[in-house]
């Protein structure tokens, strides 16, 4: 059965890899972790360029399977492991908006915080992947005040990725911790997958000397 073929996760601490790795968590999946220095430089060495030519984590290896691309990677886990209860199923209502939040953060969302963090003009609307950083985090806000989750009572693979990119970019002051991403973000972050994600990084970055 293809869930059986081993899966590597190619993951560096406290980088986009960490979603991936909360997620395999979520989803009690078997997984090893090909660590990788970052401030060392190993993503760059020819050796993980093999794997993914960008440079960045994550990836991961599923038997014959090479998956790069948080957004896909995500997908795919999820529907590799249905028995979890937090993918929904083709044919289920939930199933498009599932996949639309999903797609959204990487197509809008993050185009959107990166280039107001740098100040950067989003050029003409018609030619924006998102439109304006105004509407766009509204809409992610708008979303949220459904909750508890993104498609409401239901929590699904897509929050793995939105809880953790929201922590990140709240903690960091990228985005507004408004109430509605505030409260989402707290519950993210009370789920055991967050602790043990977090105990892995702090072993990893001691063995790493860092």
């Amino acid at each position: 059965m293809p869930t059986q073929q081993p899966i590597t996760l190619f993951h560096s601490p406290h980088t986009r890899s960490t979603g991936a790795l909360a997620l395999l968590e979520e989803l009690h999946a078997p997984y090893s972790i090909h660590a990788l220095n970052m401030k060392a430089g190993e993503q760059r060495k020819s050796e993980y360029l093999a794997v993914n030519p960008m440079g960045k984590v994550p990836a991961i290896l599923h038997g014959d399977a090479l998956i790069t691309e948080q957004v896909a990677i995500g997908i795919y886990l999820a529907d590799l492991f249905p028995e979890a209860g937090i993918t929904p199923a083709i044919g289920s209502a939930l199933r498009g908006r599932y996949l639309r939040w999903y797609v959204f953060y990487a197509a809008c969302f993050e185009p959107a915080v990166v280039d107001k963090a740098l100040k950067r003009e989003p050029g003409p609307t018609p030619m924006s992947p998102y439109g304006d950083f105004d509407m766009t985090f509204n809409a992610v806000v708008s979303q949220l005040k459904g909750g508890p989750w993104l498609l409401g009572n239901q929590f699904t693979a897509a929050d793995v990725l939105w809880g953790t990119a929201l922590s990140w970019m709240t903690g960091f002051g990228l985005v507004e911790a408004v109430a509605p991403i505030k409260s989402y973000v707290e519950r993210w972050n009370s789920r055991p997958s967050v602790k043990k994600v977090a105990e892995i990084d702090a072993d990893l970055l001691k063995a790493q000397g860092r």
